[in-house]
């Protein structure tokens, strides 16, 4: 089971600033655009999702041997302009940075990630199209060292 909980800092005023628990017991702040002291709600779904595929991308890849020395991955979401305001269009672009990474280990992962494997993506899906591409940037051995990769 996933918990969270949140609870609302000041109760006078007109803030809706709220401190979430996660049921791993940690802490962030939320917060709207006025406050902006914490990300809004909607931008965790965002980062959710770019968290979610990043797990199951690196680990596939680490599995396949791949000699990454850097990953991101970057999400990009169009809103429906009336309440609710859900995800109509999704970009999700993953940059990987290794020594002779393999272009169909890369589409591999990313399409098991958002066929098979990442809960994030498939819940968005039911309301948003999605767009992926991804970008391998060549790292030079000297790079592996470096990032403490074996090679």
């Amino acid at each position: 089971m996933i918990q969270a909980s949140i609870a609302l800092t000041q109760a006078a005023g007109a803030g809706r600033q709220f401190v979430v628990t996660t049921g791993s017991g940690h802490h962030l702040i939320l917060d709207d655009a006025v406050g902006a002291t914490g990300p809004k709600p909607i931008e965790l779904v965002a980062a959710a999702l770019a968290g979610c595929t990043a797990f199951d991308v690196i680990n596939i890849l680490r599995k396949k041997r791949q000699n990454i020395t850097a990953y991101e991955v970057h999400v990009e979401a169009d809103q429906c302009s009336e309440a609710p305001q859900i995800f109509t269009q999704v970009r999700i672009r993953h940059i990987v940075t290794g020594v002779n990474i393999d272009r169909e280990a890369v589409a591999g992962a990313i399409h098991l990630s958002e066929s098979k494997y990442c809960s994030v993506g498939a819940m968005i899906q039911k309301t948003a199209e999605f767009s992926t591409s991804f970008e391998i940037i060549p790292a030079q051995v000297a790079d592996l060292v470096a990032a403490g990769v074996q090679g």
